[in-house]
């Protein structure tokens, strides 16, 4: 068993993709996708169902490694706000270089402060720096970084 991707539904996915690809150094798997079907309609239990999107590969990982899929139904359902402890998949989170300016990369790119840079050390594990932040759909992204204690 092995775990393979993780799927964004996005408003405007070719501008969403773009912002990963540009922040997060994500690289696309093509082809791009065009789906429907009776076989999407059964397997996502949404009927008339029709998507579009791509796969991105995750950095870190080489071209085998797990992707983030982005795509966009034809119909869509409303979200509530972007919180961090809201039910359900919380965040996706990035090991980073530097929090501050993977930061600066992610507001430069149309994303916003969810909470604030922040240091703490976890005993046994090390110094730990992160903040939350949203993609520009709202999506919660970590952003942190270990140090050795």
């Amino acid at each position: 068993m092995k775990y393979v991707h993780t799927n964004i539904i996005a408003d405007d996915w070719e501008k969403l993709a773009q912002f990963y690809q540009d922040v997060f150094d994500c690289v696309p798997v093509p082809p791009q996708r065009q789906l429907s079907g009776a076989w999407l309609d059964r397997g996502t239990g949404v009927p008339n169902a029709s998507l579009q999107g791509m796969h991105l590969r995750l950095p870190g990982y080489g071209d085998a490694g797990p992707t983030l899929e982005i795509y966009r139904y034809e119909h869509m359902e409303n979200r509530p706000a972007t919180v961090a402890n809201r039910k359900g998949l919380g965040h996706l989170a990035f090991a980073v270089d530097d929090v501050a300016e993977v930061r600066a990369r992610v507001l430069a790119a149309g994303g916003t402060d969810v909470g604030q840079i922040t240091e703490t050390v976890v005993e046994g594990v090390g110094k730990l720096t992160f903040t939350y932040m949203a993609d520009p759909e709202g999506n919660i992204i970590e952003i942190q970084h270990w140090e050795s204690t």
